[in-house]
């Protein structure tokens, strides 16, 4: 597979989100977004993406440089809508506004409704926890073909529906979980079809309910569905993300009629722990239990026991080293996206050879 560095990437996704008609910060903010979710090991939210947005664009699913619309703003309750901008720079906004809410009310409890894609989830708790914040977040997907089939059922009803939760630390997130409600994320079945390969046991089921190992169902023909994370667990925290999301916050459902877009709404929670001692108390607390936790032997075929955002980090420490793989498929319709927007092969080749740093 061709391997990138950051900055290359950063390159051609900044040229394009800006041939997407996106101003300067916002085209720098879905670049930057879309890089990091590559850099961490997220390649499903990372620069493959992109010709999902550029489709979404030319069906007017999308909206650059689009300003949040402030619904009510009632002390530590903010709720925005996106009204399909583009959800990298969408989502990030809120929770800067909701992180300068909470520095004022102690919490803030944001409801961000009808963003087109907002991509990976703990960019945002990264945001937040950098600025000595908690941060909690359900999420649904709509306006898209159902992508999981809750617990009993044989066709999905659903989207993936993540969760995402981080506590800060001296040196910004300090531990962070963010994970799907499906047993992989939709996005890793792409990955895996584009590269020719079967999923894992038990993260897929056909158009029949059955199990299946085969991304094309889903990919291609859109007839097979993700299963649940942990069975009925998974399935209910899926549930109950779609109802808090809709019912509590106001975001589009999924049975709501559905125009071919990515629809993400989210309702977060932000917390100044200045308020409950500080971030350096914060951060000692969670010392503690990564070392409790941390000091378990290993179960067989495990060298080590790890934290929620461990394996994160450690990805992006050898991708910053080494540089980022993507596979040929992913590439190649990066490429056409790009092209279909008037940049030529030429320029995207010289992009690639003298990036940006990062």
């Amino acid at each position: 597979m061709p391997t990138f560095t950051a900055g290359s990437l950063y390159a051609i996704t900044y040229r394009i989100a800006s041939a997407m008609g996106s101003e300067p910060d916002e085209a720098a903010e879905v670049a930057d977004h879309l890089v990091r979710a590559n850099l961490a090991g997220h390649d499903s939210h990372g620069v493959g993406m992109l010709p999902t947005y550029v489709r979404l664009l030319h069906g007017k699913l999308l909206v650059p440089n689009q300003e949040l619309e402030t619904v009510l703003d009632a002390g530590a309750l903010l709720v925005l809508d996106a009204r399909r901008g583009y959800g990298q720079r969408m989502a990030a906004n809120a929770v800067r506004r909701a992180i300068a809410r909470a520095r004022e009310t102690g919490a803030c409890v944001l409801a961000l409704r009808n963003s087109a894609h907002i991509g990976r989830i703990g960019t945002y708790a990264e945001l937040a926890a950098s600025a000595g914040m908690a941060f909690t977040a359900f999420v649904n997907v709509a306006d898209h073909h159902y992508a999981q089939a809750t617990w009993g059922a044989a066709e999905a009803r659903l989207g993936t529906n993540p969760f995402c939760a981080a506590v800060p630390g001296p040196d910004g997130v300090a531990a962070m979980l963010d994970m799907a409600s499906t047993t992989i994320a939709g996005g890793k079945v792409r990955v895996a079809y584009n590269m020719g390969k079967q999923l894992p046991e038990g993260a897929l089921i056909d158009a029949e309910g059955r199990p299946t190992t085969d991304p094309a169902g889903f990919t291609r023909d859109r007839t097979s569905a993700l299963t649940a994370f942990g069975k009925h667990k998974g399935s209910g925290m899926a549930i109950m993300a779609e109802l808090m999301v809709t019912a509590i916050a106001g975001g589009q459902r999924a049975d709501e009629e559905a125009h071919g877009g990515v629809v993400n709404s989210m309702l977060a929670t932000v917390i100044d722990t200045a308020r409950l001692g500080g971030v350096a108390a914060v951060g000692q607390s969670v010392a503690a239990t990564r070392a409790h936790i941390t000091s378990a032997r290993p179960a067989p075929g495990f060298s080590e026991v790890l934290m929620p955002g461990d394996p994160e980090r450690r990805y992006a420490a050898t991708r910053l080293q080494s540089g980022i793989e993507v596979d040929d498929t992913t590439w190649s319709d990066v490429r056409a996206a790009a092209v279909s927007l008037g940049i030529t092969e030429a320029e995207i080749d010289a992009l690639v050879a003298a990036p940006t740093p990062v």
